[in-house]
Formats: C-alpha cells, sequence, structure tokens
C-alpha cells in the first residue's frame, strides 16, 4: 500500500470491484464526514483489478451497480466495501470501538451475585485477560455479544435476555441468516412453504433496537418481528 493511495473494494456476486482513493479523505468519507468523492478518488475509475489496471467494463458495472457513474458507484463501495487502511487509522478505528464495546458492557451487563454493573475499567480488564480482539467493521453489538461470551469465562458477568418472534422474506433470507446468528442464538426455526424463514431468537435485551435497525438495513423494508412474552 503506497503512502499516496489506498484500495478500497467490494465483491457482488463474485465479482471483485476496487478504486484507488486517498487513505485520509477516504477514512474520513467512510466514517460519515461530510466531503465529496471528488476529493477521494485518486482517479475516476472502477477496476476489477487496481493493482494490475483492470478496468471493470460497463456490463459488469450496470450488472451488479445499476449504474456506471463512477462517482455513485465509488461512494457504494466506500460505504459499504472494505477499505485498506494505514496502521494509525486502524489503531484509531480500534480503540473507538473498544471503548464502544466496553461502554455497552458496562450499561447493559450486571453481576449476577450483586445486580450491579461492572466498571468499564473491570470490563477492560477482563477483555486484555482473554486477549479479545476488536474488529474495527463490525457493529458494537455483533462483538459485545462475542465479548461477554469470551469474558464470562473469567467474570461473572449475567445479562437480561429476550427472545424474539421474527419472519424473513424468501429472497432475504441468505443475506440476513448469518446476522440472525450474530446478534444471539436461534431457539426455534421453521422454513414455510413459500420459502420464508419464522425463527425465534434469544437475545441480550439491550441488543433489540440495534438487531431491528440491522435487520431493516438488510431486508430494505419493515421487518416483521416481536418481543415474546
Amino acid at each position: 500500500m503506497s503512502r499516496n493511495y489506498t484500495i478500497a473494494r467490494i465483491n457482488i456476486s463474485g465479482e471483485n470491484f476496487e478504486i484507488l482513493v486517498k487513505p485520509d479523505p477516504a477514512f474520513a468519507f467512510r466514517s460519515g464526514k461530510s466531503i465529496s468523492i471528488s476529493d477521494v478518488l485518486i482517479i475516476d475509475e472502477i477496476f476489477t483489478d487496481a493493482s494490475k489496471g483492470l478496468r471493470a467494463s460497463e456490463k459488469k458495472l450496470k450488472e451488479a451497480f445499476g449504474t456506471t457513474d463512477p462517482l455513485e458507484i465509488a461512494k457504494i463501495i466506500l460505504k459499504r466495501g472494505t477499505l485498506q487502511l494505514t496502521a494509525q487509522q486502524r489503531r484509531q478505528l480500534v480503540e473507538e470501538k473498544r471503548r464502544q464495546i466496553i461502554d455497552f458492557i458496562s450499561r447493559n451487563a450486571v453481576d449476577p451475585r450483586t445486580k450491579l454493573p461492572h466498571p468499564p475499567t473491570r470490563i477492560e480488564q477482563a477483555l486484555e485477560q482473554v486477549g479479545f480482539s476488536v474488529d474495527p467493521f463490525k457493529s458494537v453489538e455483533e462483538q459485545a455479544n462475542e465479548a461477554i461470551k469470551a469474558i464470562r469465562t473469567i467474570l461473572p458477568i449475567s445479562i437480561e435476555k429476550i427472545s424474539v418472534a421474527v419472519k424473513i422474506p424468501p429472497e432475504c433470507v441468505g443475506r440476513v441468516y448469518g446476522a440472525l446468528k450474530s446478534f444471539g442464538t436461534i431457539k426455534s426455526e421453521n422454513w414455510l412453504t413459500d420459502g420464508s424463514l419464522s425463527a425465534v431468537l434469544e437475545m441480550p435485551a439491550g441488543f433489540y433496537g440495534p438487531f431491528l435497525e440491522k435487520m431493516g438495513e438488510l431486508i430494505r423494508g419493515n421487518i416483521e418481528a416481536k418481543i415474546l412474552k
């Protein structure tokens, strides 16, 4: 990776698409800052392999993105794809995400012996002790769930659980199923005659809001979900 540029990429239906971007503006754009995509791109081209200079055909671009406009496609790649980071950028993202995970656990979990929250410093020490690795691009909720499972071996910790009934349309099951498991444990599932999935998911109570947001994003519509009594 050059100091002058880096690569953002996305894979859609087995096809690879890449863009050449300036590291700091691309990082700012990815972080939600208001910045023009033109100030991010090194060149207004979409590649299948940027290192070899292989450009994507208009046919492939149209099939994958519904447009051949390189600026619009670049926005999609930066928002939804992966961005190669400098070492400093990765450290910054990891530290920010680590703090968010610790805060989430501290607000949602308790010591079952005292019914009181664990202080953030205690959670941080437990994460360090078990060697928990933070992914800068995975959601706080997903990683908090993983972190709680990891530190439970050395720290008494419990979290209120709820059961959620959810129905996934057949055309969305493939991209949603993995996300379901990342938010909790699938207690039951029933495949309906139309190909849709009806499932009951057990999850920490604090995950319900983020779960609805994630499902709505993946399904691109109203999700059928309710908390079971």
